[in-house]
């Protein structure tokens, strides 16, 4: 895994939003979502491209466990600051923020080990903390069940 820090400025995503933990989510309910956001797509107006960002805000507890833990995941897309926000769904803004960054590679399934390596070893020996939240882009390269599949990974820091 080669990561870096980056710097991205503010910016904003329209599509719809979902709660629930690892568990729920990987049983069927983000690729629900997903399917629903991607025949909606048309529905966004102001669109920046095609790529699906898929925001995970965590709460800040302590021995939070994403597995068993409740989070807000939002898949959406880029949309300029003017975009109107269709029936059913939202719009949320990402502040300017520092992140560490990765792109994953390889089966969908396999991710919880480039977030472990991340989270973990990465951020750590930095000294750096995450700030509540992570993104992934799914653009062109995502393909979740083939060995090609890329997914950049974005963890906000403090």
């Amino acid at each position: 895994m080669e990561a870096k820090e980056v710097v991205l400025p503010e910016f904003a995503v329209v599509g719809l939003k979902i709660e629930g933990n690892l568990e729920e989510f990987n049983a069927g309910l983000a690729k629900d979502t997903y399917h629903s956001l991607k025949s909606k797509m048309n529905e966004i107006p102001n669109r920046k491209n095609e790529k699906v960002i898929m925001i995970q805000i965590y709460p800040m507890k302590p021995g939070f466990d994403p597995v068993k833990d409740r989070f807000t995941q939002i898949m959406g897309y880029e949309v300029t600051d003017e975009s109107v926000v269709p029936e059913g769904m939202i719009r949320h803004s990402i502040p300017e923020s520092k992140y560490a960054t990765c792109t994953h590679k390889g089966l969908e399934a396999d991710i919880g080990q480039t977030y472990d390596s991340l989270y973990g070893e990465w951020i750590r020996s930095r000294g750096s903390e995450p700030k509540g939240y992570d993104f992934e882009v799914w653009d062109e390269r995502y393909q979740p069940e083939s060995e090609q599949n890329e997914i950049d990974m974005f963890v906000a820091l403090r």
